[in-house]
């Protein structure tokens, strides 16, 4: 058994932090898990102008904040995908890819993921022009035309972000007018580069890798018009057509509604003793971060009364005096998926990475090679700031003229054993932004003892044929990116002939224009077979085995 706890919340968005701060500052035992990034949805919206007492930040922000405040005030984080949850009994077993957890309540603030609409052509150029992101892919459509499909809140709201690259938006709305707030579709309805299209619908996406053509229809009139990219060049559509909840594992287990999503009381409690839920996956009128944050604190309290009267059953006596004996000990836990962004190490960051260091099995060198570019000048920076952490990571550099290879790319940051061998781990990026949590698990993993990777994983990963090549093209604004660069990086931390090489995309056009990139993270197997889209360790060995 992996942990017993008093509270396990799945789902880091806002319901989930929002949850684990109330659980936690009531000195309970709390575990967050989340399989994909810390914040949830709302860490791709741009600008958050409607939060209560926070006139202006972004999605990444607010819910960096809440993650700091939960973990200020001991609650614990992990990364893993639940696969399944025993809910029989007063004690409930999650069943994760990582190991299993137990814990008398549960939250379940799981979200919702974004719907795919089911047009023709929309799975074949996905990543070719067809995206859900806007934060991560709107800056390939520089010069475009964009289409827009939807008309609720994201889809208004991105259009105008959308604005700040593309040469015209079109926004393509179902129903006889925008489904949001007057005050943000008006927005969008005023914006001198926006044109909006009534109850209209898209029928198909085309071209010839790229997008160059897509066909819509006018329900009013019931009419077919079509619109054709410029010659030699494409154009983006952006699907915003609400979201599919992620409880499709859930059921059977606790009552859902007809659309899947779950039915809770006025205390957010589901049809489960000591199973609670916040926060995008319940039933309820509005689905904002404020209503979020509301469910997670309810959720959180509500279980606290319920957690506490459990305790007092006789048959339970033997758990409490355990867990009560695990929270005395007040063990400081830092997850080592889940660091700061940024550039420049700050002091907090520093303390964090030295305790992170301090656990590695093995030294690793990090060593620049660097031309005259800028990119190169910040890397040497970054190179001076981590080499000061810790004696198991060493830090150094050389000029490109130094270099034993003469096709090596650079400027690039090698991980290397500390005899100065490969350990297929590159950066051909300074690890900024979100791509920091990747560099730094990468060491992790190279220097062991790395991330916990299942038994069948571990298998899977050995029966590869090497070489093996993976390039991953990221932007440092990307959420979905760093999972993807992570997944790369245990696997070639695992296995010899596999190399994991990661690649600002802004810094390498050539790329962008070799593989037809318009989507990122972009995954390159042997410069052959190309993959779009957020992967896992598992899904990687797929994409891997079938190549």
């Amino acid at each position: 058994m992996t942990g017993q706890y008093d509270v396990i919340v799945v789902g880091a968005g806002p319901a989930g932090l929002s949850a684990a701060l109330y659980a936690a500052r009531a000195k309970y035992r709390v575990l967050v898990l989340e399989k994909e990034k810390m914040g949830g949805q709302i860490t791709i919206t741009s600008e958050i102008v409607n939060y209560p007492g926070v006139e202006k930040t972004n999605g990444t922000e607010l819910t960096e904040q809440m993650r700091r405040q939960a973990e200020a005030f001991g609650a614990e984080f992990a990364m893993a995908e639940v696969k399944g949850i025993d809910l029989a009994g007063e004690i409930k077993t999650v069943k994760t890819d990582k190991g299993e957890y137990q814990a008398p309540g549960i939250v379940l603030a799981v979200g919702a993921n974004p719907r795919k609409l089911g047009f023709a052509g929309e799975r074949e150029y996905q990543g070719r022009g067809v995206a859900y992101c806007a934060t991560c892919d709107g800056e390939f459509f520089t010069g475009m035309d964009v289409f827009v499909i939807g008309g609720g809140f994201a889809a208004a709201e991105e259009a105008v972000f959308l604005t700040k690259y593309a040469r015209k938006v079109r926004i393509i709305v179902r129903e006889e007018d925008f489904t949001c707030a007057k005050a943000v579709a008006d927005k969008a309805k005023n914006h001198e580069k926006i044109e909006v299209h009534y109850e209209t619908e898209i029928l198909e996406a085309a071209g010839d890798g790229l997008l160059r053509r897509a066909r819509f229809k006018d329900n009013a009139s019931g009419k077919e018009w079509s619109y054709e990219a410029p010659e030699g060049t494409s154009f983006g559509i952006f699907v915003f057509a609400g979201y599919v909840p992620d409880t499709k594992w859930l059921k059977g287990l606790v009552e859902l509604d007809g659309q899947g999503y779950i039915i809770t009381d006025r205390d957010q409690k589901t049809s489960v003793d000591g199973v609670y839920a916040a926060g995008d996956v319940c039933v309820k009128n509005l689905r904002q971060v404020v209503t979020a944050v509301s469910d997670g604190a309810v959720a959180a309290t509500s279980l606290e009364r319920y957690v506490s009267e459990t305790y007092e059953k006789p048959e339970l006596a033997g758990w409490k005096a355990d867990i009560e004996e695990k929270r005395t000990k007040n063990v400081e836990h830092t997850s080592v998926s889940d660091l700061n962004d940024g550039v420049l190490i700050t002091g907090e960051m520093k303390s964090q990475l030295a305790d992170l260091f301090s656990g590695l099995q093995n030294r690793i060198v990090v060593e620049g090679v660097l031309d005259g570019s800028p990119m190169a000048d910040e890397m040497e920076q970054f190179l001076e700031e981590l080499g000061d952490i810790s004696d198991m990571v060493e830090c150094r550099s050389r000029r490109e003229s130094d270099k034993g290879k003469e096709d090596e790319e650079y400027p690039v940051l090698r991980i290397l054993k500390e005899n100065g061998d490969e350990t297929g781990i590159r950066f051909y990026a300074v690890p900024g932004g979100h791509e920091f949590n990747s560099f730094v698990l990468a060491i992790y993993n190279a220097a062991g003892p790395g991330q916990p990777i299942t038994d069948e994983e571990r298998t899977r990963i050995g029966k590869l044929k090497g070489p093996v090549n993976i390039k991953i093209a990221v932007s440092l604004s990307c959420t979905m990116c760093p999972a993807t660069v992570m997944a790369a990086g245990r696997i070639a931390a695992e296995h010899d002939g596999v190399e994991a090489w990661a690649f600002d995309l802004a810094h390498y056009p050539e790329m962008k224009e070799k593989y037809q990139i318009m989507s990122v993270p972009c995954t390159i197997i042997n410069d052959r077979k190309v993959v779009f889209g957020r992967k896992t360790v598992d899904d990687l060995l797929t994409v891997l085995e079938e190549s």
